[in-house]
């Protein structure tokens, strides 16, 4: 697994660069189509949690400010256009997102790989953290552990997936 973490590229791109928003506007496009395949399952968006599937590569891969971009826009187009996240559940999601961009951008800048370990790392680590910031925002724990154990599929098809994404498709 290693030997493909040392083959991608991985980027930090500004604020000033139009790629940045050209590849957040890609990712935020994936970030609105695979939610919409995942809710034509029972509880997909739950199970499979597809709003940070696209922000987690974006980071990893792009950096910070791509990443940044696609986990603020993504859940807010989604809202607008088909009201799914809710209006009340955007700023819990929002903040997983940034969580998710942040944690995910430090681990690639770090590694400058991208292995599975730190892409489960990264995973857990933004779960975690913001199941703590959902359970003191809305006091509820049961809330705050939905993604646990509900979304443990979705996590493991970021961790999963991901590493596949960023060692098999987008290697250069």
């Amino acid at each position: 697994m290693d030997n493909n973490a040392a083959s991608i590229s991985l980027y930090s791109l500004g604020w000033r660069e139009m790629r940045t928003y050209l590849f957040a506007l890609l990712f935020i496009a994936g970030n609105i189509v695979l939610p919409q395949l995942c809710h034509l399952i029972p509880q997909g968006g739950l199970m499979l949690l597809p709003i940070y599937f696209f922000t987690l590569i974006a980071a990893y891969k792009y950096g910070l400010r791509v990443g940044l971009l696609t986990a603020v826009l993504s859940p807010l187009v989604n809202s607008v256009l088909f009201g799914m996240p809710a209006a009340a559940v955007l700023p819990i999601i929002t903040i997983k997102g940034v969580l998710l961009a942040g944690a995910a951008s430090w681990m690639a800048s770090r590694s400058k790989g991208a292995s599975l370990l730190a892409l489960i790392g990264v995973v857990l680590g933004y779960q975690l953290v913001g199941g703590l910031i959902e359970w003191a925002m809305t006091g509820s724990l049961a809330s705050a552990l939905q993604d646990w154990k509900l979304g443990w599929p979705g996590m493991a098809l970021q961790a999963i997936g991901g590493w596949l994404v960023l060692n098999h498709l987008l290697r250069k």
